[in-house]
C-alpha cells in the first residue's frame, strides 16, 4: 500500500519532468489535446462506423480524400461520401492552368528532384474481361486514344508506360473502374480533365494512320497483360518541361522520354492498393461532343464576334466512323481570332501608338525646350 501510494505521488513529478503540463497548472493546454476533446464531443465517445460518420459529416470533399487515402482500415469509399474519381490531379502532357513552373525553370526543378528506384514494385497484369465485344470494342479505342494523343511520338516503352497508367488507375479506388471512364474523367468540365486532348480540341484532328496504328498495337498487348516494369504502379506522370503543383506529393519513380512518372507515397503505391475490379462495362463516349473545346466566354466579349469565329472554325470530321460537325481551336482552349478582331485590334494599336498632337500655346507666352504645352485651369485665382 505505502510503495503504490509512494508511486502514485511520483506521477505528476514524473510527467513535470517529462514537460507534461499538468491540467491543474495555467499552462496552455497542446493542440493534440483539444483536437482529442473535440473528437470525442463530437463522437460521444463511438468508435464505431457511427462515431466516423459523426466526423466525417463535416469535413469537404478534399478532406475526405485525404481521410479515405490514410485510412489502412479498407473501408469502402462508401463510407466517406466518395465516389469513384475524386482526385483532379491532371495528366495533361501539356501545360494547363494549375500553378507551377514551366520551360526551362521547370526543368531544372525536375531535375533536381531524385528518382527514387527502391519505390519502384511491378504491376500485376490487368485483367481484361470485358462483358460484350462492343466493350472490348471501346476499351480499346480509349486506352488507344490515350496512348496515342499523349504520347505518339515518344518511345515504345514511353507508350508502354502511359498505358499502364491507365490500367493502373482503372484498379486504383479513386477512380473509374473502366478504361473509357478513367481516359475521360473529367472531359465534361471546362476544368478537370484527366486527359487533355479531351477538352482541347485534338479529337476534331483525325489521327495520323501510322501513329494511331503503332498505338493500338501497345494497347492491344496491355490488355492481354503486358506489364510496363519501368513505371510500376504510377498513377501519374506529366511532360519535362512543366512541373506541376502536385509533383512533390508523390514519390518520384522514373522518366522516359519526355515523361516522368509518379506513385502514391506509402501502401497507397504498393500492388495490393489497386484492388478494384475491371467493371467490364465500357461507357458510350460521344466523342464529337468532346471534339468541341469547352470555351468559356468572357464577359463583355461580343456575341457576334464568338459566333462569327465560331462559323469560321467549323469543319466536318469522321469520328469512329461517324460524320459530325465540330468546333476547332488552338490548344490551351482559346478560340482563333477572326478577321474583325485582328482587324480591332490593328486599329487600337495604331491609335494608341500616334504621337499625340501638341497643345496650342497662349499667345505672348512659349513653352521652354522639351516641354509639352497644357491647357491648366486656374482655381481660386484673384480678379485683379
Amino acid at each position: 500500500m505505502r510503495r503504490g501510494r509512494r508511486l502514485a505521488a511520483g506521477v505528476p513529478v514524473v510527467l513535470a519532468a517529462f514537460g507534461v503540463a499538468m491540467a491543474a497548472t495555467s499552462a496552455p493546454r497542446p493542440e493534440i489535446d483539444r483536437r482529442a476533446d473535440a473528437v470525442r464531443t463530437l463522437t460521444r465517445g463511438e468508435t464505431g462506423e457511427s462515431g466516423l460518420a459523426a466526423i466525417t459529416s463535416r469535413m469537404d470533399p478534399s478532406q475526405l480524400a485525404i481521410a479515405r487515402r490514410h485510412d489502412a482500415s479498407g473501408r469502402p469509399a462508401a463510407l466517406y461520401g466518395l465516389t469513384p474519381g475524386w482526385d483532379s490531379l491532371t495528366l495533361a502532357g501539356r501545360p494547363g492552368l494549375d500553378f507551377g513552373a514551366s520551360g526551362l525553370d521547370a526543368m531544372k526543378l525536375n531535375a533536381a528532384t531524385p528518382a527514387i528506384s527502391g519505390y519502384l514494385r511491378v504491376a500485376r497484369p490487368f485483367v481484361f474481361k470485358p462483358a460484350t465485344a462492343e466493350d472490348r470494342r471501346r476499351a480499346l479505342r480509349c486506352l488507344t486514344q490515350g496512348i496515342y494523343y499523349e504520347a505518339a511520338l515518344e518511345p515504345t516503352d514511353g507508350q508502354e508506360a502511359v498505358a499502364q497508367v491507365i490500367l493502373n488507375r482503372v484498379r486504383d479506388l479513386n477512380y473509374p473502374g473502366s478504361i473509357c471512364g478513367v481516359v475521360y474523367e473529367g472531359a465534361e468540365r471546362t476544368t478537370g480533365c484527366q486527359f487533355s486532348f479531351t477538352c482541347d480540341g485534338a479529337l476534331s484532328l483525325a489521327p495520323v494512320p501510322w501513329a494511331w496504328d503503332r498505338a493500338r498495337v501497345v494497347a492491344e498487348r496491355a490488355l492481354a497483360g503486358h506489364v510496363a516494369a519501368s513505371v510500376g504502379t504510377a498513377t501519374h506522370y506529366h511532360a519535362d518541361y512543366v512541373h506541376p503543383w502536385w509533383a512533390p506529393s508523390l514519390n518520384k519513380l522514373t522518366q522516359i522520354g519526355a515523361h516522368i512518372f509518379y506513385r502514391w507515397k506509402g501502401v497507397y503505391g504498393e500492388p495490393a492498393a489497386f484492388r478494384q475490379a475491371y467493371s467490364g462495362r465500357e461507357p458510350l463516349i460521344d466523342e464529337a461532343r468532346f471534339a468541341r473545346p469547352r470555351i468559356k466566354p468572357e464577359t463583355g466579349i461580343d456575341e457576334a464576334l464568338l459566333a462569327e469565329a465560331g462559323a469560321e472554325s467549323q469543319r466536318t470530321v469522321e469520328i469512329d466512323g461517324q460524320t459530325r460537325i465540330v468546333g476547332v481551336a488552338s490548344l490551351g482552349g482559346r478560340r482563333q481570332p477572326s478577321t474583325a478582331d485582328i482587324a480591332a485590334i490593328n486599329e487600337r494599336l495604331a491609335a494608341f501608338e500616334a504621337p499625340a498632337r501638341p497643345a496650342v500655346a497662349e499667345p505672348g507666352r512659349s513653352a521652354p525646350p522639351g516641354a509639352t504645352p497644357m491647357d491648366v485651369e486656374e482655381v481660386g485665382r484673384p480678379a485683379s
